[in-house]
């Protein structure tokens, strides 16, 4: 089911290792446990409670527990952002979806994390914010993001040790961007998402594993099962 990005994601208690198979599923739950948030509170009339002037990145704070949901303004400004840059080309726009570069310097152990995130990550991206806009065609401009679809029944915690990560999180493989063109639903996926204190981010647009250079597209659609377009890269 397309979820409009103003709808409200159900997210169950207990989440699904892996993609799910067709007997039972093997549930889990996040190692970090619950956390609660203190409240400032105000006992007479003339108690103000200071408001901070500045944010924090969040990728300069450490991983939390929380499952992210495909709603709420955070998620609903990243989409418009990866729409934005789809739509126009701009793939510096889309970057505001993207994953932090603080936080995957904290995630991972791998040497010159840094480095492996802009000189690989990104890269690999910003090619695949291309594709897309080369799949609008000259269209694109008439291009309108009708949703974003998350099953949540995808949704897995990846612990610490896997793929050489030093921080647990969650990941939901699978989720399609919804478009409209001239009158025409189309889809593509968004290869990856992880999270990151509550809420997702693009992670793999295109592809997890390449196939090759240049930019991908992730299983491309006109309407249900209809293929419009095969990566040639």
């Amino acid at each position: 089911m397309i979820l409009a990005l103003a709808a409200t994601a159900l997210v169950t208690a207990g989440l699904v290792i892996g993609r799910p198979d067709q007997g039972g599923r093997q549930r889990t739950t996040s190692p970090f446990g619950t956390s609660t948030t203190s409240v400032p509170r105000t006992t007479g009339t003339t108690t103000t409670v200071p408001v901070p002037t500045t944010t924090t990145d969040a990728g300069q704070l450490p991983q939390t527990a929380a499952l992210p949901t495909a709603t709420g303004p955070a998620f609903t400004g990243a989409m418009a952002a990866l729409w934005g840059g789809v739509s126009t080309g701009d793939a510096q726009e889309a970057l505001a979806a993207f994953f932090p570069e603080e936080a995957y310097v904290q995630l991972k152990t791998v040497p010159d994390a840094q480095v492996d995130f802009t000189g690989r990550l990104v890269t690999e991206f910003e090619e695949d914010v291309a594709a897309a806009h080369q799949l609008l065609g000259a269209d694109a401009p008439a291009a309108t993001l009708v949703g974003v679809d998350v099953d949540a029944a995808y949704a897995h915690w990846v612990p610490v040790g896997v793929c050489s990560n030093d921080v647990g999180y969650y990941e939901v493989p699978n989720a399609r961007l919804v478009y409209s063109i001239n009158g025409r639903v189309a889809s593509f996926g968004i290869a990856s998402m992880i999270s990151w204190r509550g809420e997702w981010y693009v992670v793999h647009l295109g592809a997890i594993l390449r196939s090759g250079a240049g930019g991908e597209i992730d299983d491309p659609q006109s309407g249900p099962g209809s293929p419009i377009y095969s990566p040639t890269c």
